[in-house]
Order: C-alpha cells, then structure tokens, then sequence
C-alpha cells in the first residue's frame, strides 16, 4: 500500500512530555511543519518554568489557561485527523482521555494505535484521510508512561519509512 506523503501537512501537537514532544522532535528532524497549543507560560512537566516549552518550540503558541485542559481541547478542535499512540503499559492518563472524548464530541476521523504492531493499520488509515492534513498526536505524558516517547517515535519513523525518503515533499506551506 502507497500513502502519500503529501496527506500530512502539518503535526499538531500540545507539547507535554511523552508522546506530543515525540511527535514535534519527529517534525523537526524530518523538516515537516508543526503546530499546536500549550498552556500559559508554555508549562510542561518538565518545562515547569516561562518561557517552557517555548524557548525550544517557538510554533506552539500559548493559550488564555496556564492548565493542560483547554491546551487539549484546542488542539483537538483545530486539527483536521487525530492519531492517538497509547503504549500497552501506559497507566490511566487523564489529558488523553480528554482528547479522545473531544475527538469524539467534535466528530474528527481517528485512530488509536498501541505501538508498533499498529504501523500497517496505521497507514490504511492514514490513506484514507484527504490530501493535506493537519495531524494532531497525542498520548500519554513521560510520568504516565515512561516509554511513551520512544514508542511514539518508533511509531512515527516507521511509518515514515515506507515512504521512499527521496520521493518524500511533505507540503511546507505556511497556514
């Protein structure tokens, strides 16, 4: 099967540590463009501190709440495709299951992937969804699940790889 590369045109992502840091450092390293929100002061459990996550992620930008809540929502409503990446042994994690439950409300195409195991599901889904994506990332944060990040990455790469690298242009607009 044959995805397209141009079906993504942009990662949103809220920046927490885990999977959305997974996500904007996968971005970053593969030139394709991200986005997203954070909370006030760009507050991430390991970015405690203003300016946080925005020294290093000067994309994201900062919503009215200093709380993770409306950073999610938001996320969730301005994206086009939501992709959920819970690792088997992540614990209960309450941001993303208020994303997935906003992803719901507000009727966006989904897909929650555990892992590796889910790459080829991943992208049947991913062919489905309409040339220039905004595809927001989510899951679990470091302290909810430890191997969050690299499984995430893992993730991503893999199904990246099965695009050839020299025919890959993801689209560099600017929205």
């Amino acid at each position: 099967m044959t995805v397209c590369p141009r079906k993504i045109a942009r990662i949103r992502t809220g920046g927490q540590s885990g999977v959305d840091r997974a996500a904007l450092d996968f971005a970053i390293e593969h030139n394709i463009p991200y986005c997203g929100w954070c909370p006030k002061g760009g507050w991430a459990e390991d970015y405690p501190d203003p300016p946080g996550l925005l020294r290093d992620y000067p994309e994201l930008q900062e919503t009215p709440s200093s709380g993770t809540e409306q950073r999610t929502r938001w996320n969730m409503r301005d994206a086009d495709a939501i992709l959920t990446i819970i690792p088997e042994s992540s614990s209960e994690s309450k941001g993303t299951e208020v994303g997935l439950e906003e992803g719901e409300y507000l009727g966006k195409q989904m897909f929650t992937a555990a892992g590796l195991k889910d790459v080829s599901e991943i992208l049947r889904w991913i062919s489905t969804l309409p040339d220039g994506t905004e595809l927001c990332v989510g899951g679990p944060r470091a302290s909810e699940c430890p191997e969050a990040y690299e499984t995430a990455k893992a993730v991503l790469t893999s199904v990246l790889s099965v695009f050839d690298i020299q025919e890959i242009r993801w689209m560099n607009q600017k929205f």
